[in-house]
């Protein structure tokens, strides 16, 4: 993922998985690459200013049964503007056929006991994991289910057994009820009970769930381009420096946070609050307040992008908002560029980020100072 984000090929990228499993990609992918992924809620969703979170968000984490259940985000997903990046393609007709493939020692772990292999992890890990799920969810709804026919039940339970027991008074002093009588009004409480305790059993029933034998549908095997590039003799594309990847954003960061600090400010990171900034600076004396967006990227790269969030604080702070650029040149050296007043305009209603021209930011820059 690291290496597609630096070649330029991913820029949207959407991970589902398990609802136990969101929090810990989002760590991962933060801890091992400084990738900053949002997870999908649906408080997100309703505070979204577009309408749509997705076009809001380029790395995105998505509970799996929140995107099979919920049509409303299916239909959000499916918006042409709405599209994310593919990570394969197809061999093509000149690329190795997938019986040279196979026959490479890299893909000798591909026998004819995969499948076994796959539906044996399946039912050690996968299959436990999804009915824990399953049950926490379900039971759940069961539990709000049977207390809901609880209440409703009894109330009406007792309602007819008081009446039962005042008509029966009613016909022992000589006043029976025309239209109904005390054996009527017994019986609807007998007929309501026995509703009530079916209705219970058929709850204890649906609560017990187990799961079924899994079934292996199909297989994918993705190569990586390195193993195509080595057999065709073809050299990969070639990929920008590691410190023109997202991962950079963290160094840049580092960078930007010891410059304030020389300059006399005490800086704070907010980044992973997404306040349309990375950086908080205060000013010791006065107390003043500076906002900074710090972006990493290797000398002579085309572009720098920038957020619709972060365009719009810019806005709305222009004398207070300064583009921190950190430029990566070779080695372990770099140069750091503030610009102030970086963006001029709104970008459009759909627009989730808009890229600025990184030697023209570069020209307007200035260096670093209070």
């Amino acid at each position: 993922m690291k290496e597609l984000i630096a070649r330029g090929d991913l820029q949207r990228c959407l991970v589902v998985c398990p609802g136990s499993l969101v929090e810990q990609w989002q760590d991962e992918l933060y801890r091992r690459f400084q990738l900053s992924f949002e997870i999908l809620t649906n408080d997100k969703l309703e505070a979204a200013r577009t309408g749509n979170w997705f076009l809001e968000n380029n790395l995105v984490i998505a509970r799996l049964d929140k995107l099979s259940r919920n049509q409303d985000v299916q239909f959000k997903l499916q918006v042409p503007e709405s599209q994310w990046d593919l990570d394969y393609r197809r061999l093509r007709d000149d690329e190795p056929g997938v019986d040279a493939l196979l026959a490479r020692p890299e893909c000798a772990w591909i026998t004819r006991d995969l499948e076994q292999q796959a539906l044996a992890h399946a039912v050690a890990e996968v299959v436990p994991e999804h009915l824990r799920e399953l049950r926490e969810r379900r039971s759940a709804w069961i539990d709000k289910a049977r207390a809901a026919v609880k209440d409703r039940l009894t109330k009406e339970i007792g309602y007819w057994d008081l009446r039962a027991e005042s008509l029966k008074l009613q016909e022992q002093a000589g006043r029976p009820n025309a239209r109904l009588n005390s054996q009527e009004a017994r019986r609807r409480a007998d007929d309501l009970q026995a509703r009530l305790q079916k209705r219970l059993e058929q709850l204890d029933l649906e609560a017990q769930i187990s799961a079924l034998p899994p079934v292996a549908l199909g297989g994918l095997v993705v190569l990586p381009a390195g193993l195509l590039a080595q057999m065709t003799g073809r050299p990969l594309p070639a990929a920008a420096h590691l410190a023109d990847t997202q991962a950079s954003a963290a160094r840049a960061r580092a960078i930007v946070l010891e410059v304030e600090r020389k300059l006399g400010f005490d800086p704070t990171d907010r980044e992973f609050e997404k306040l349309g900034y990375d950086i908080e600076s205060r000013e010791p004396g006065t107390g003043r307040l500076r906002f900074l967006e710090v972006k990493g990227r290797i000398s002579g790269a085309a572009t720098i992008t920038v957020s619709k969030n972060e365009i719009l604080y810019s806005l709305n702070m222009p004398e207070n908002f300064i583009l921190a650029i950190v430029e990566f040149l070779e080695g372990d050296s770099h140069r750091v560029h503030y610009v102030r007043r970086p963006c001029h305009r709104e970008p459009d209603f759909g627009a989730t980020s808009v890229n600025y021209d990184f030697a023209d930011l570069l020209a307007r820059a200035e260096v670093p100072g209070p």
